[in-house]
This record gives structure tokens, C-alpha cells and sequence, in this order.
């Protein structure tokens, strides 16, 4: 039996992205980007220009970096990271990691739609290499 994948699901690099809020759905531009992560992902060190970001960790224990400092986290917290600061995450847990990210005015889920592929399974992908310097 197929399992149908709504159409709200993205492969975003190695992790399976649901978008739970989009950008278009509100008046204020708010994004809610659930992901659901294996061990040992690790976006690269990036900021974003225009919004911060909410993280905020449903399960799995990360490891966040946000400029010099480094933080542990686990499920139910919470963390801003201003817009502007570089920032990056592992995470941590053997069975992998489940997290929100919020953020406004849609930068960043414009940016995970267009580096993403629709999901072809409601699971994660099979491991691929990071996008290219031009696709970001």
C-alpha cells in the first residue's frame, strides 16, 4: 500500500520539512517549518538578513552554535536567533531530532522551497550532498 505524501512536505536536504504554516496563508507573513532531522544534521553556518529565527525543539537533543557560544537543547526549548547572527545546529540524539522553526516575511520558507524536492515518502530522505554555492 502507497502512502499518499501531502503536498506540504519537502526533502530539504537530508531532513523531511512539513510546512505547517505558510507564508500565504496570513496577513503577517509567519512561517512554521516542522522538520524532522537524523543524527548528525547540521545545517552550515548561515544568518538570515531580513527575520530572525524561533527554534524550538519538539524532540532529540541539538547542539546550537549562535555566533562564539554554544547551547544544549532538548524538547520543549526555545530559542531566538536574531536576524543577522550566524547560527547553526546538530543534532545530537542516536535516533534523531524533531523541531519547529518560526520565522516572518518568508525569506527562509521561500528558500527551503526552492533548494527542496517534494517528498516522495513521508519519511527522511535517502542521505544527498548539501546544495551548491549558486542554488543558495
Amino acid at each position: 500500500m502507497t502512502k499518499t505524501v501531502p503536498a506540504n512536505q519537502l526533502w530539504f536536504q537530508n531532513s523531511l520539512v512539513t510546512i505547517r504554516v505558510s507564508l500565504s496563508e496570513g496577513q503577517d507573513g509567519i512561517s512554521i517549518l516542522e522538520h524532522l532531522l537524523p543524527y548528525g544534521f547540521s545545517p552550515p553556518l548561515h544568518l538570515h538578513r531580513t527575520e530572525d529565527e524561533v527554534l524550538h525543539v519538539l524532540e532529540g537533543e541539538f547542539r546550537v552554535r549562535v555566533q562564539d557560544q554554544e547551547h544544549r537543547l532538548g524538547a520543549g526549548d526555545v530559542m531566538l536567533t536574531p536576524k543577522g547572527v550566524p547560527h547553526t545546529y546538530r543534532v545530537e540524539s542516536a535516533k534523531g531530532g524533531r523541531c519547529l522553526t518560526i520565522t516572518v516575511r518568508g525569506d527562509f520558507e521561500r528558500f527551503v522551497r526552492d533548494v527542496s524536492r517534494p517528498a516522495e515518502r513521508p519519511e527522511l530522505p535517502a542521505p544527498a550532498e548539501p546544495p551548491s554555492a549558486d542554488a543558495i
